[in-house]
């Protein structure tokens, strides 16, 4: 989830410059908004919960995801990632496209934004890619040791579920990874979650701005030693000249 202002910071232009048209009932489902060069996916009015830039529907529009996709600095051939929260799928249609010998399976526990990933061009299940309707805490909890990297970024309309910020939640987390293994969650307003994560993992945390002008904070935590900040901004240089992401938030 990003603040409504962060999805042009690529395009330089106010929120003001777009007419929007939501397709809204005035309760907390889904809302599909229409901008001349992206379509956006909303909870409420205030929020940004994924962007799709029109013409590279494959592409990272919001700096926070370009951020989370640092993870591969870490490890640039994993074998399985899991995802908790699809949204408009920005993320795992990236991983799709640019990490072909890795599976990819994603939690999301609404089934109405399940519904909309044909909008949002996100692949069909098969077999490497699927999606399953269910709470990402239940998903991590039967997954123990499946993940090379394990992607949290679940909100509602009222933030971060309870069930994805507990103590017990990133104990799972945990046991899901492979060794050695990342957790990458995306965090907000939650220096108390910052510090559960810590302690899940051992303090073997790297913490990242998210990027733009992003209120997002993105936790990198492993399982087993982490690398050191500048060790891992040396590699991320790496991968951003190797994968076609127009701007990278560097981990500082």
């Amino acid at each position: 989830m990003s603040p409504m202002i962060d999805l042009f910071d690529d395009y330089e232009v106010s929120f003001d410059d777009y007419e929007a048209s939501f397709d809204s009932s005035g309760d907390s489902s889904p809302l599909i908004c229409e901008y001349r060069d992206a379509v956006c996916l909303h909870f409420d009015g205030s929020h940004v919960q994924s962007a799709m830039y029109k013409h590279a529907p494959n592409e990272l529009l919001l700096s926070y995801t370009r951020t989370m996709m640092n993870f591969l600095a870490f490890n640039n051939q994993p074998r399985h990632v899991g995802i908790i929260g699809l949204g408009g799928g920005s993320i795992p249609k990236y991983c799709y496209r640019r990490l072909p010998d890795t599976a990819i399976s994603v939690a999301e526990i609404s089934p109405e934004v399940i519904a909309l990933r044909d909008r949002f061009l996100i692949p069909k299940d098969d077999d490497r890619f699927r999606i399953y309707c269910e709470d990402g805490a239940h998903f991590v909890r039967r997954q123990s040791g499946h993940f090379d990297v394990l992607l949290v970024d679940g909100f509602d309309d009222n933030g971060q579920p309870p069930q994805l910020c507990s103590r017990q939640f990133y104990s799972h987390c945990y046991r899901s990874l492979t060794s050695p293994g990342l957790l990458v969650v995306n965090v907000c307003d939650g220096e108390h979650l910052i510090s559960r994560i810590r302690r899940s993992f051992r303090n073997q945390v790297i913490v990242a701005d998210g990027g733009g002008s992003s209120s997002n904070t993105i936790v990198f935590a492993g399982k087993g030693n982490i690398p050191g900040v500048s060790e891992w901004s040396q590699k991320a240089e790496g991968i951003a000249q190797r994968l076609p992401i127009a701007q990278w938030a560097m981990i500082a």
